[in-house]
């Protein structure tokens, strides 16, 4: 009997740091929030050293500011070694190249060269569903009035 519980004490010596040890990593777990993909990602495939690459860059800034949680605006210098593979993801011919995926991760558009931000901004707003009123269609109902 004195042998049986000296084992039955010795298991729970043992064992007992182990416990404690996986309720304190518990109560230090934080539950990580997955953050929303957004409807739109906007992928700019360039370089830093391109003309027409460096003019995007206030595109891109003008479209994540209109669009704020809407967008997610990515930049690949595809001449960068380690952004490289994604010139071969998103099969570019040339840069820049802009590429808007749906929330899915699917292509709807692809654009290549320099792309003013009011024509990337049709784009985004047909996926969307944003109805936007056009300067012309404000003047020709001020005509109208």
């Amino acid at each position: 009997m004195k042998k049986r519980f000296s084992t039955i004490v010795l298991v729970l010596v043992l064992l007992l740091p182990a416990v404690l040890s996986c309720q304190t990593q518990a109560k230090k777990a934080v539950p990580v929030k997955e953050k929303a993909v957004p409807p739109v990602t906007f992928i700019e495939l360039g370089s830093v050293n391109c003309v027409p690459c460096k003019m995007m860059k206030p595109v891109m800034e003008q479209i994540e500011k209109e669009y704020g949680d809407s967008i997610k605006v990515v930049f690949y210098d595809v001449w960068q070694a380690k952004d490289k593979p994604m010139a071969t993801k998103y099969k570019v011919r040339v840069i820049p190249t802009q590429v808007f995926l749906d929330r899915d991760g699917k292509e709807f558009h692809r654009h290549e060269g320099f792309y003013p931000a009011e024509e990337i901004m049709k784009v985004v707003d047909k996926q969307l569903s944003i109805k936007r009123s056009t300067k012309q269609g404000d003047k020709d109902a001020a005509k109208a009035n």
